[in-house]
């Protein structure tokens, strides 16, 4: 379990809203939860408002500890974010300041974590627990063997050793950063040798040998010790070297352990230390005597590495490059050189994608995992369709969707029998125990055995190292769509699709141009209020990898094609905003989904000229991906391709082709068209182009006592050109987002947003004003969110406890009125706890009040009764609402027939952090009889 430094078991009271007296059997009241737009609603099981230090929150506490992840947790409402909230120390708890708060609708509230539910697990006795084992899904056919094998160990001997370097400070971590890393090298290798960098993700830093107990903190606390997570790829490692790479696997624990409270979830921080590694590295080539003796007489040449990153380690990964080519502003870096190397390429390992502004000039290669329990919505997709149009196109990124393979087992040191710490199959998290899932479950038909997925990404890590630094034009059929395999990864079922490279667009849903004409099928948002336009509800297929949510609630701009036909001949013409050229390219490559576990999807495709003239292509099949219940991510695009050949044939002019036409052969059915692309075989040079970046500051004042104040935000652009952004500004109290174009650069006017702050005296909320920006062409971003906060600072208003009815007899309820000394403009949360009567007075047991009232504070009420301090655990909790200054605080007795002594009660009013607001204060109940 994660090992916690707080226990919350308090008993608590019920606090019930002014006028309300119940009689009789008792039902506790609805938590009645006002946001800043005035709305009403119940709060759902396991949701509560807290107060700590005089500010509220929004928190959910889970049944048992939430395993540490490399998605972020979310709060959402209604599919719209609503804030990040925080993890507390024991594992369970999650708790949003009311400042962090993007929504007044906090209707159908739910927790998730890269679009998988938390807080909605069937119970080990669900049908869903007991179910049989069901038929497994259809898996992708395997593919012919490509021409080569990268996976093939290659003919040097290999030697491992390490280096511990002291710590380095980066901005907003408290705690000093590791500078620790393990080297595998090749032997007896000549000259100098490409360096390939491994940084794992996100994980629990520390472990207590011989126990369950993890903890995620940092620096480890006496008797525990540090994961080694960036012992996990030595196998990878091991792989690379013997082809001749010096490979180097460095540890980001302290970054694991305090990205909580950064808004990046530290993107920029694993940036710096990677980049921090890559100049020491330079030093040691420089001047070799200057080097640990681990590594001394290792020659590296830093023209030619290769980034690997893994969950959060992909994002930082991504940065890096970005950092490189596009310095940050220097107050949020932890690295203050110039780079001293030169990035050929990255490999995403089933990435966090929180920004979503991948480089786009440098090559990538994304794993997607498809039993992925952790980042299960897959969004390390946008590091390929995040990249089109914003540059000159020439950098491949290659999509590797990796068929039963889960998030963590590509790390041994996540791997349960082969780690050193307790460890778990992240697809497990995914349902209750003992569920069967006929594709993810271990042992079934399509599911990797941990050895298995572990040499399937080697191979492929390898793939890209030789197609990205070694330049072997050979190993692109592998990863490009072209449709291979490479033996070594055998028996995983892998299907790639890839854009940049030698693609030119023909259909482009998003081009920046302009939007495309489409008739015959719906032009559609890939993100819309609450879901995708194009998927529909969420209930019916599930979310694509594709439309991975971001921070507006609605993203304009990013769109697909989705084809809905019910009869064969349904023409979907495709026509671009000018027509295109085609003329050398070889082939059309299109990337289009069907729904998973769908069989024999066809389209004939046809092109047509400027003038008229109109030629059959050839005719695609597609098959779904394999899907479950728990699997349904699975809407992703494969790449199909048709010869241009008939189009010359026919006597088309291929430099001006205006229309795209598919033509559903199937009796009925859906597809969703991603972009196409005119295609031919190669590997260009991808020259980085000069763009302009761009990173949101934040700025925090306070909000002032009167009067409107206005604020511009902090915004830093760098670069010689002038391109174009997404600017989003969100507005703090509906959560709706509103977005436009902005142009950025040398002679433009650029990010200028003014915010309003408007002050009072009245205690309230920190109130995020916040703004959010993409990359549109010819332009970087780095830090993605910002804004402006307010800071309330008006005090909280004092509590006091007035005596209603505190001397009754058996069956009338005991009241007290809890009032604050001032109306405040946020719900100002309590709890009641039931402490012990001192003196030995005679105490109120669980047999003196409500049975259901005592049921609202244990799990069953207890046989014999006992004293209402002593109830185990329990925290039913209510507020006072915004703009109200009173509630009562209620304890429901009943009469028996059992003569007794005058008995007491004893409450004490806190505060979310068990803080005393104020003096115990008790009651008396007395005998009827």
């Amino acid at each position: 379990m994660i090992r916690g430094r707080k226990a919350w078991a308090t008993a608590v009271a019920v606090l019930t809203l002014a006028g309300v007296a119940p009689t009789g059997a008792y039902a506790a009241p609805a938590l009645e939860l006002r946001t800043a737009a005035d709305t009403g609603g119940t709060l759902p099981p396991g949701w509560r408002i807290t107060a700590d230090n005089g500010q509220n929150h929004l928190e959910w506490r889970a049944p048992e500890p939430v395993p540490l992840g490399d998605a972020r947790v979310e709060f959402r409402a209604n599919g719209a974010l609503v804030g990040i909230p925080q993890r507390l120390d024991d594992g369970r708890t999650f708790r949003l300041p009311f400042d962090g708060v993007r929504t007044a609708d906090l209707d159908d509230l739910r927790v998730e974590a890269a679009g998988r539910r938390l807080d909605e697990r069937e119970t080990p006795g669900s049908d869903a627990g007991r179910q049989a084992k069901p038929p497994a899904p259809k898996l992708p056919p395997k593919l012919p063997a490509g021409t080569v094998d990268p996976g093939k160990p290659g003919s040097y001997a290999t030697t491992t050793t390490e280096y511990d370097l002291p710590g380095i400070k980066l901005p907003g971590l408290p705690e000093r950063v590791e500078m620790r890393g393990v080297v595998v090298a090749p032997t007896k290798a000549p000259g100098k040798r490409p360096v390939a960098l491994f940084l794992h993700g996100r994980h629990a830093t520390c472990y207590v040998p011989g126990t369950d107990d993890l903890d995620e903190t940092w620096p480890c606390a006496k008797g525990s010790k540090p994961i080694p997570s960036h012992r996990g790829y030595l196998r990878d490692q091991k792989l690379l070297a013997s082809q001749g790479y010096v490979t180097v696997s460095i540890s980001a624990n302290s970054i694991s352990g305090q990205d909580e409270w950064l808004e990046d979830d530290g993107e920029q921080a694993r940036s710096s230390l990677i980049r921090n590694h890559l100049g020491r590295w330079a030093d040691w080539a420089a001047k070799p005597a200057s080097a640990p003796a681990a590594v001394r007489g290792t020659k590296t040449d830093l023209s030619k590495v290769l980034l690997v990153g893994h969950s959060r380690g992909g994002e930082g990964v991504n940065r890096a490059v970005m950092d490189s080519l596009y310095p940050p502003p220097a107050a949020q870096d932890g690295y203050h050189s110039k780079a001293r190397w030169n990035i050929r390429g990255t490999v995403l390992i089933a990435p966090t994608a929180v920004g979503q502004n991948p480089v786009p000039d440098v090559p990538s290669l994304t794993i997607l995992p498809g039993c992925d329990g952790d980042v299960a919505n897959l969004e390390g997709q946008v590091y390929t369709d995040g990249t089109r149009g914003v540059s000159q196109g020439k950098a491949l990124h290659s999509s590797v969707y990796m068929t039963g393979a889960n998030h963590n087992y590509f790390n041994t040191e996540w791997t349960p029998g082969q780690a050193q710490a307790p460890a778990n199959d992240d697809f497990l998290s995914l349902g209750p125990p003992g569920f069967n899932d006929p594709l993810c479950s271990p042992g079934a038909a399509g599911r990797l055995t941990a050895d298995q997925q572990h040499k399937a990404g080697a191979t492929y890590i390898a793939a890209a190292a030789r197609l990205f630094v070694a330049g072997d034009d050979r190993v692109r059929q592998l990863v490009d769509g072209t449709g291979h395999r490479a033996p070594s990864a055998d028996p995983a079922r892998v299907l790639t699709h890839a854009v940049g490279g030698n693609r030119s667009t023909v259909f482009l849903p998003d081009d920046p141009q302009g939007p495309p004409k489409v008739t015959g099928a719906r032009l559609c948002d890939a993100v819309a209020p609450g879901r995708s336009a194009c998927i529909g509800e969420e209930e019916e297929s599930g979310l694509s990898p594709h439309f991975a949510f971001w921070g507006p609630t609605h993203e304009a701009g990013r769109r697909a094609v989705a084809l809905d036909w019910k009869k064969p001949g349904t023409v979907a013409r495709l026509t671009p905003k000018k027509p295109v050229a085609v003329k050398g390219a070889q082939s059309l490559a299109l990337r289009l989904a069907v729904p998973p576990n769908t069989s024999g999807t066809r389209f004939d495709v046809h092109v047509k000229d400027a003038q008229g003239k109109r030629a059959k292509l050839g005719t695609a099949t597609i098959d779904g991906l394999p899907g479950t219940d728990r699997v349904r991510r699975t809407v992703w695009a494969q790449e199909v391709r048709v010869p241009l050949a008939p189009a010359t044939r026919a006597g088309l002019d291929l430099g001006q082709i205006a229309h795209l036409e598919l033509t559903p052969l199937s009796s009925s059915g859906k597809a969703w068209l991603m972009d196409a692309w005119s295609w031919k075989p190669g590997t260009p040079a991808a020259p980085a182009a000069p763009l302009t970046r761009v990173d949101i500051g934040r700025l925090t004042v306070k909000e002032g006592d009167s009067g409107v104040r206005t604020y511009q935000v902090p915004v830093s652009t760098t670069g010689k050109n002038v391109g174009t952004v997404r600017l989003y500004v969100n507005d703090p109290d509906t959560g709706k987002s509103t977005g436009k174009l902005v142009k950025v650069g040398p002679g433009t006017a650029g990010i200028k947003v003014k915010l309003k702050v408007e002050g009072n005296k009245r205690h309230g909320e920190d109130k995020n004003h916040d703004i959010l920006v993409k990359a549109v062409q010819g332009t970087v971003v780095g830090a993605h969110i910002g804004g402006v906060t307010a800071q309330d600072d008006d005090p909280m208003p004092k509590v006091t406890v007035e005596p209603v009815a505190t001397d009754v007899t058996e069956g009338a309820p005991l009241t007290w009125r809890i009032s604050l000394s001032a109306p405040a403009d946020t719900e100002t949360a309590f709890s009641a706890q039931l402490v012990a009567v001192p003196g030995g007075r005679p105490e109120l047991s669980t047999a003196d009040v409500d049975q259901e009232w005592v049921s609202q504070l244990v799990d069953e009420v207890p046989n014999p009764a006992i004293p209402l301090s002593k109830v185990p655990y329990g925290e039913l909790e209510h507020t006072i609402p915004a703009g109200s200054t009173t509630i009562t605080l209620t304890v429901p007795t009943i009469r028996d027939k059992t003569k007794e002594p005058a008995e007491y009660i004893r409450v004490q009013l806190t505060d979310a952090a068990e803080q005393p607001l104020g003096a115990p204060f008790e009651g008396v109940v007395r005998d009827t009889v």
